[in-house]
């Protein structure tokens, strides 16, 4: 990377330039900085939050085959293998009844529990032992050149006025970032589907209710989810109106709520203890077309959104960055822009069949206000052949594992 001073009439301009400057420093914009480090382009990311609040999120960890691959490859998979653990299957409670899916038996496919705050520490270190740089608590970050020949990155960090000149940008920043919002709205097909309820999600450290296995349930009062971060700290949910708000629930109302919506065993096994972190989650489906407009390229969030039901959102993300690392390499190092020019064609096929699964899982399990009783009859026709059909449990096995790239 080169870097100069430039003098304008108001303030001197530090100016940077790289290869690819990534917005946003999650584990979606460190992942991709981290592959792309390994294929020898530099880039540089920018993140408008700190480095502590990146880590302070909360969110999924469940990891399809093809995830904890890409990781290995990135050279950050050491501690997922010694500290992640396996979930051969799924467990599906309805009617208060218990019924497993065994994925491995059905697919040869098993998926992976380690957090989201697991791997995005992990890269953290990764790139600081690298030397690699990252600017946190960047402001005023705008993106220029999106159609031109050059694209450049305008911000300000640590009070300084910063240029990074780059040949791409990478979005990386979430719903909310800066990336999305750079494509003029006439140019940005969105498609949405907001959800009549939320999540309550609580973290206790307290140990999984199934420790190899995620269990999904559907009852009369709402959805329910029983999952983990590790042997010892479980995070658990359950359905709520989008009205709600955290302070109505109290730990002593969450852990009454999810143990009604279990079925007698997994409530019995279940170990309660105070919250170490508790939300509302809203549900949304969400995408973005195009996933490229010029020099800049979405990732993750910042071009789709999936309800957590399917465990797809990190996965997806994680899709994204692969394709996106894999299209880059090939334009500096082969280059050829064949898959960066079928970049976003490419991306959208699988992101949609993941909104699909995400959106099929939500309909399925969980209890909507203006739901008649033909349609709650159908639910559970649908729930018993889910369960009774091997090979309706082997295309929902299939696709909760993950598609093969």
């Amino acid at each position: 990377m080169l870097a100069d001073l430039a003098t304008s009439a108001h303030a001197a301009e530090f100016i940077m330039r790289t290869q690819v400057a990534i917005i946003g420093a999650g584990p979606s914009g460190l992942l991709l900085g981290q592959l792309l480090h390994r294929a020898g382009i530099d880039a540089v990311i920018v993140e408008r939050q700190s480095g502590e609040h990146v880590l302070s999120r909360i969110r999924a960890g469940i990891l399809e085959q093809t995830t904890v691959d890409t990781l290995h490859a990135a050279g950050v998979g050491e501690r997922l293998a010694r500290e992640s653990i396996v979930h051969a299957g799924i467990n599906i409670v309805y009617d208060n009844q218990h019924h497993h899916i065994d994925v491995r038996a059905l697919t040869g496919a098993v998926v992976t529990a380690y957090g989201q705050t697991e791997i995005t520490k992990d890269l953290m270190d990764a790139r600081a032992a690298a030397g690699l740089p990252t600017l946190y608590e960047a402001s005023d970050v705008r993106l220029e050149g999106l159609t031109g020949t050059q694209a450049a990155v305008q911000l300000t960090h640590q009070g300084q006025a910063l240029r990074i000149d780059c040949d791409f940008i990478a979005g990386c920043d979430g719903f909310h970032g800066v990336s999305r919002r750079s494509i003029p709205p006439e140019q940005l097909h969105e498609f949405d589907r907001a959800y009549p309820f939320g999540w309550v999600g609580v973290l206790a450290a307290v140990p999984p209710v199934s420790p190899h296995a995620v269990t999904y349930a559907h009852h009369q009062r709402g959805f329910a989810l029983c999952s983990m971060r590790s042997l010892t700290l479980s995070r658990y949910y359950v359905q709520c109106p989008i009205s709600d708000r955290v302070e109505d629930w109290s730990d002593a109302r969450f852990w009454d709520e999810l143990a009604a919506r279990l079925d007698p065993a997994t409530a019995g096994a279940l170990i309660t203890g105070a919250s170490i972190e508790k939300s509302i989650a809203p549900l949304r489906s969400y995408v973005a077309e195009p996933m490229r407009w010029g020099r800049l390229f979405l990732a993750g969030d910042a071009a789709h959104i999936v309800p957590p039901t399917g465990a797809k959102g990190l996965n997806s993300a994680v899709s994204d960055v692969r394709l996106l690392a894999q299209s880059l390499a090939e334009h500096f190092l082969e280059h050829s822009d064949a898959a960066i020019d079928h970049y976003s064609q490419r991306a959208l096929r699988r992101v949609w069949k993941a909104e699909r699964f995400s959106w099929w899982a939500t309909s399925l399990l969980h209890t909507f206000p203006d739901t008649d009783a033909f349609g709650r009859r159908m639910q559970e026709a649908e729930l018993d052949t889910l369960t009774s059909s091997e090979s309706a449990s082997r295309s929902f096995a299939e696709h909760y594992a993950g598609l093969a790239f």
